[in-house]
This record gives C-alpha cells, sequence and structure tokens, in this order.
C-alpha cells in the first residue's frame, strides 16, 4: 500500500470517526442539555492541551526532520569520500590506479544497486559491502609509494578511506527508527486526548461545527503521517536517496 495512500485513508479516517461520534452523541444526549454551557474550566484545560500537544508534535517533527537530513549528510559524506580516493590515485602508477578505482566503482555499485534495497527491506547494510570496502582499504594501504609525490598522496587517501568508512557505520547507525516506542505511545495518546478534548466542549450538530472539528482531526492525522514517514530515513515516503554516489559515479548507474 502506498504511503499517499495511508495518509489519505488516515486523515479520512479521522475525520468520519470524529462526526460519527458527534451525531451519535447528539442523538444520545439529554434533551434539556444546553452545548453553550461549558465550563470555563474545559475551555482553559482544552486550549492548555491543544497548546501542550503541538508543541510536543513540533519538537517530534524537527527531531525526525534532523535526523534524515543527518542521514542524508551522511551518504553524502560517503559519496564524497569515496569519489576523492577515486580522483586522487591518478598520481600512482596505472595499474595500481586502475586496481582502485575499479574495486571503488564495485563498492559504489554494490552499495546503489544492492545495500540500498537491503536497508529499505531489513534496515541493515550487507556483509559485501564491508568485504569491498575492506577491498578498497587493503589496496590503498598495501602499496608503497615509489616516490616522494605519491607519498604525498598516501597519507590524505587514508584520511579520506577513513571518512568513508565513518560514513558507512554512521549510515549503518541512521537505518533504523529515529523515534523510541514511548514516544509513539505519547504522540497517539496526546491526539486521542486531544480529540477527545473536542467533545468536552460539546460541539454541536452544526456544518460549521463539524467541518471544523473534522480538519482539526485530519490535521493531527496529516501531522503523524508525516513524524512515521520520516522516522525511517530510508525506507519511506519522503527517504534519503542514493543521489550522491549516483552524480559522483555516473559508470555504475546502470
Amino acid at each position: 500500500m502506498s504511503d499517499w495512500l495511508v495518509l489519505v485513508l488516515a486523515m479520512l479516517g479521522a475525520c468520519a470517526v470524529v462526526v460519527v461520534i458527534t451525531l451519535v452523541r447528539h442523538r444520545t444526549a439529554a434533551e434539556d442539555e444546553d452545548p453553550s454551557e461549558t465550563p470555563d474550566v474545559i475551555e482553559y484545560m482544552t486550549m492548555w492541551i491543544g497548546v501542550i500537544y503541538a508543541i510536543v508534535l513540533g519538537l517530534a517533527i524537527a527531531g525526525v526532520w534532523e535526523a534524515r537530513n543527518t542521514a542524508q549528510d551522511h551518504v553524502q559524506t560517503e559519496a564524497q569520500a569515496l569519489h576523492e580516493i577515486s580522483e586522487r590515485v591518478r598520481v600512482y602508477p596505472p595499474d595500481v590506479r586502475d586496481r582502485i578505482r575499479g574495486d571503488v566503482d564495485a563498492y559504489v555499485g554494490h552499495v546503489v544497486h544492492t545495500e540500498w534495497r537491503r536497508m529499505a527491506d531489513d534496515g541493515q547494510l550487507t556483509d559485501r559491502g564491508a568485504e569491498l570496502l575492506q577491498t578498497v582499504r587493503a589496496d590503498v594501504t598495501d602499496y608503497r609509494p615509489k616516490n616522494d609525490f605519491e607519498a604525498q598522496a598516501y597519507q590524505p587517501l587514508l584520511d579520506q578511506l577513513a571518512t568513508a568508512d565513518q560514513a558507512r557505520n554512521s549510515r549503518a547507525d541512521s537505518t533504523g527508527a529515529t523515534m523510541p516506542p514511548v514516544v509513539w505511545w505519547g504522540l497517539l495518546t496526546g491526539a486521542l486526548i486531544t480529540i477527545g478534548m473536542v467533545f468536552a466542549l460539546q460541539i454541536r450538530r452544526t456544518r460549521r461545527e463539524l467541518i471544523l472539528a473534522g480538519l482539526f482531526s485530519a490535521t493531527i492525522a496529516f501531522m503523524l503521517f508525516l513524524i512515521w514517514d520520516f522516522d525511517a530515513p530510508y525506507s519511506r515516503g519522503i527517504a534519503v536517496t542514493a543521489e550522491p554516489f549516483l552524480s559522483m559515479f555516473p559508470n555504475v548507474t546502470g
């Protein structure tokens, strides 16, 4: 099922629940009930509950959005470091240079075409990817520079290799969910309480109040969907992409 279809169904479901509960409550209400006589304390509590929940939603969205951007930065850093390795080895002999570039291309191709799907489906990196990066490491570290010019390029290559390895580990750490389950329970419980306070205000069955109550509930459903979608940076609708790898290594796009 598409993520956007889930969003539409969730928003429609929230609106439908509010409308149905309002209609049922209106039919079962006592004849002498006056909806306009809502105690001031209930209105005060409803206002503060709404404000507090809005702050919590804002913090949650900011948190998952920052986590998504951080995950994208890890991908950019890893791709840039590997690109630097491919470019800097041009000072090495042709056979060494071509071997290192070939192994870098093999690693990038595996990440783009195989490991990315594994991250999206299982939230894990592949052992094969680690082996291919280790091959690149062996290519770089095992070569002994023949002159000062090659020696000057050797340490920067090691630094870029360490950067790529660190970025890969960071990418592995960011494949899982950002929000812990207890936070989700708090968000869902807060949504129920916030929407429930709408009925505490004794809304009537007028078209205007039903529309506003439905839109209010749909907005909360939309915000929760955004948090859920951003919570898995590599596997849902607005996910981190492998575009940095593809742009820097166009020969592995096939």
